[in-house]
């Protein structure tokens, strides 16, 4: 049996195939004792989690080589081997980088190859990159088309993905501006009067926007891109009537248009612009039900230079509770709507 060897990491697999044992086996050569510590991690922490994913398999650590035993060897195998490619890259090994190695691999998905380049660096330090297979889709459909959906769950990175996307155009001259956007729509609640001037109005939901951009360049950057409007803000009522060329668009929450209001957002876009509309349709505010997202990616299919990106629970970034608690909801919604029978009508907009 021959040597496996990665051509982008000294990191080598031996499949013990040819073993008279019944066990498949693998042997992982890490280079380095400074990664095998940070491989394995306090007391073997990261070795013993990888070991609890996969019944029935054994992980024995021996000088700079792990050698695994057990019917899914080969998998874990390449789990470790990815491991080595990002820690030799100076990412740190993490619970929750662990944890998307174990589930990519298992799919037959390469992390390395998927989330190992930045999209921007941070103002505070660090970089922004895509953590899951459909979050390095969703970021290549935003850099291939013009125009770009993104509808998923609460917590897959769509807002601050596409802020990210547009910082990167803007660093690199493709844009002159950036305009966010967002409809003015309560969430299920009733806020009353709010005093102020326009900006002070819409503020409030504005937040997140604003929020996810003081991370990529900072408050003072940010603040001195307002002042000269190279990034405006401003509520999607404000788009009628506007033309915006040479702009990076988001608009953000669109579940919460209408379809009206879809209709004209989508027709403001001029040359040399670049718009992203995110959404989550499970979370529809806007009165009367009316999404502008309903059947929309219908009436468009065939249009070049757009594109619909999905993403799910599997694309959850935030503490894996918030995964488990957008899987609950999905298993009662389907569970709801089998039990309603073939001439039952469902409610709402559709995922």
């Amino acid at each position: 049996m021959t040597e496996h060897e990665r051509s982008t990491s000294p990191t080598t697999i031996d499949p013990g195939a040819v073993s008279t044992s019944a066990v498949p086996s693998t042997t992982v050569h890490v280079p380095g004792n400074h990664l095998m510590t940070q491989l394995l991690g306090s007391r073997d922490e990261w070795l013993d989690r990888v070991e609890a994913a996969f019944v029935g398999t054994r992980i024995v650590a021996r000088g700079n080589e792990i050698n695994v035993e057990g019917p899914d060897a080969i998998a874990v195998g390449r789990i470790f081997e990815e491991l080595v490619i990002f820690v030799e890259g100076g990412t740190k090994l993490d619970e929750d980088l662990l944890r998307r190695t174990i589930d990519m691999v298992a799919v037959d998905e390469l992390p390395s190859q998927l989330l190992g380049s930045d999209v921007v660096r941070l103002a505070r330090g660090g970089s922004v990159r895509p953590k899951t297979a459909g979050q390095r889709r969703y970021i290549d459909a935003i850099a291939e088309n013009i125009i770009t959906f993104g509808i998923g769950p609460a917590g897959t990175g769509k807002s601050w993905l596409a802020v990210a996307m547009a910082t990167q155009a803007l660093q690199r001259k493709q844009v002159e501006r950036i305009v966010l956007t967002r409809p003015a729509v309560e969430a299920g609640e009733r806020l009353g009067f709010l005093p102020g001037d326009l900006m002070a109005k819409v503020d409030p939901y504005l937040r997140p926007l604003y929020d996810a951009f003081y991370d990529m360049v900072g408050a003072e950057g940010a603040a001195k891109l307002l002042e000269r409007g190279t990034v405006e803000v401003a509520p999607l009522a404000f788009m009628r009537g506007r033309t915006l060329n040479r702009s990076f668009i988001i608009l953000d929450e669109a579940q919460n248009t209408t379809p009206e209001q879809m209709k004209m957002f989508l027709t403001r876009i001029g040359y040399g612009s670049k718009a992203v509309i995110t959404g989550d349709t499970t979370q529809v505010d806007v009165a009367g039900g009316r999404s502008g997202l309903d059947n929309l990616e219908g009436i468009l299919q065939g249009i070049d230079g757009l594109s619909f990106v999905r993403l799910g629970s599997r694309d959850v970034v935030r503490h894996k509770i918030v995964a488990d608690i957008v899987n609950a909801y999905e298993r009662s919604s389907a569970g709801s709507s089998g039990a309603s029978g073939p001439s039952g009508a469902s409610s709402g907009s559709s995922a």
